[in-house]
């Protein structure tokens, strides 16, 4: 396992000290981006974290190694070669691994790979989730599941809105994992800070989430995950009317260019930023670089004794 696992030198040394560690997924550089922009929200969300004097782990599967800590020259080499990684869930680890592959990872993938490292927070946009008509395609993404057995405390924006968020939160309830609004009660829409629907509990601080996590995996060492949703700053979240009607018309694209699996959130969130005219991106990117310094603040508050 230990050539298996391949933690960088200065992640390493932040976990043998006991200091704040946050991992990042890799999706976003090479699936939820297009260069440059990929680079530089993956480098200032990194830089958020460091700033609140934290580590960033940016982790991704090269050669068939599960790598945990990333270079800036790394980061801008795989957002230039982006095409060249396929996107791994839970379900892909042990392909690209076999096959010596190249592999950025989603939610669930990363969360597997923070715990086998020991990170207990990791940032993220958003989650996947109960996609619209599930019942029908059974599409529910492994980040549901993963949240269900993993012990690593997830900082988001909530599910992404081009999903059936009620669905979401019923599956969530189901796998046991505590839905934490992070100063609000309301469940955020990722692009809205709103989505109408109620957090199962919430915290007004970074040390009362670090107090709950530790309830969590320390005290009653349950092994399902942490969802912490906090909401896009209102100054910078998107028209809600605009993006729904965005949502509703990219749904439809992809039912008629019969879009599936894997590539069904790529699409959605690629055209949805097309219709807007680029507004869907400007607030994913300030989504995520808020969710970074939240998911620092817990971090460093875990690490007090």
């Amino acid at each position: 396992m230990e050539k298996l696992l391949q933690i960088s030198q200065e992640v390493r040394e932040a976990l043998e000290k006991g200091q704040a560690v946050v991992a990042l997924e890799s999706t976003i550089i090479t699936h939820g981006m297009e260069y440059p922009t990929n680079v530089q929200t993956a480098l200032g969300v990194e830089e958020e974290i460091r700033n609140k004097g934290a580590i960033p782990a940016t982790i991704i599967v090269t050669k068939g190694i599960l790598r945990v800590g990333l270079t800036q020259e790394e980061i801008e080499e795989i957002g230039k070669n982006k095409h060249q990684y396929q996107k791994c869930s839970r379900r892909d680890l042990a392909q690209i691994i076999a096959q010596k592959g190249y592999g950025s990872t989603t939610v669930a993938a990363t969360m597997m790979i923070a715990n086998m490292a020991g990170i207990k927070v990791f940032v993220t946009g958003g989650i996947g989730g109960v996609h619209r008509g599930a019942e029908h395609t059974f599409d529910i993404s492994a980040d549901l599941v993963e949240l269900g057995q993993t012990p690593v405390a997830v900082v988001c924006a909530g599910a992404k809105s081009i999903l059936d968020i009620p669905k979401t939160l019923e599956y969530l309830e189901t796998q046991g994992v505590p839905v934490v609004g992070y100063k609000t009660k309301h469940f955020p829409n990722f692009f809205t800070p709103d989505s109408g629907l109620l957090c199962s509990t919430f915290v007004n601080s970074s040390q009362e989430a670090s107090e709950l996590i530790k309830a969590q995996f320390d005290i009653l060492k349950l092994k399902n995950g942490i969802l912490f949703c906090v909401p896009v700053p209102q100054d910078q979240a998107a028209d809600g009317q605009i993006v729904q009607q965005a949502i509703d018309k990219a749904l439809k694209e992809m039912d008629e260019q019969n879009v599936n699996g894997a590539l069904v959130t790529p699409f959605l969130l690629k055209r949805v930023n097309e219709i807007t005219d680029g507004m869907s991106s400007k607030s994913n990117v300030a989504l995520i670089r808020n969710n970074a310094r939240v998911g620092a603040e817990i971090a460093i508050q875990l690490c007090q004794k």
